[in-house]
């Protein structure tokens, strides 16, 4: 068993106002939604429990459950780290959401996050096995972020 890692860092300007982008992005139900390979998000106060479908990974298939504990700073900044009373979930998320007027008009949004994977797996597929984590966080991304340009009529 190893553990192995994935970031993804981008940003962009939307034509909604925040607090469309806000309300779109605190919906768990539109969020799994709009995400690939999630198939459900249970939220329970500020706890919200993701679970995914079965993701193929050098041999091996995962379907990922994890629990975040979410930090909402209302229409400015998404925080969300691992819960921590959740140690035997074998895959963490941590990361933000930062929403802020465009000068231009619309609202800038970015996200950082990290995905830690705990797969059983050698530490010497790393390269291999965070080539594809990276592969499939892209294309995840690219997927949420048409789905919410959709939502909020900007497709």
């Amino acid at each position: 068993m190893a553990t192995f890692r994935a970031r993804d860092r981008s940003s962009a300007v939307l034509q909604s106002d925040r607090s469309e982008v806000w309300a779109a992005l605190t919906d768990a139900d539109l969020m799994a939604r709009f995400t690939p390979y999630v198939t459900a998000i249970d939220v329970d106060g500020d706890r919200w429990t993701w679970r995914m479908g079965t993701i193929p990974v050098l041999g091996t298939s995962v379907a990922p459950t994890f629990t975040e504990v979410m930090e909402l700073h209302p229409e400015e900044r998404i925080d969300f780290r691992h819960d921590p009373d959740r140690p035997h979930e074998m895959t963490a998320v941590e990361g933000s959401y930062l929403l802020a007027d465009n000068e231009g008009g619309g609202t800038e949004v970015s996200i950082d996050l990290e995905i830690a994977a705990t797969l059983p797996l050698p530490g010497l597929a790393r390269p291999a096995v965070e080539r594809v984590m990276k592969g499939v966080v892209k294309h995840m991304g690219a997927v949420f972020s048409r789905n919410l340009l959709a939502h909020l009529g900007e497709a």
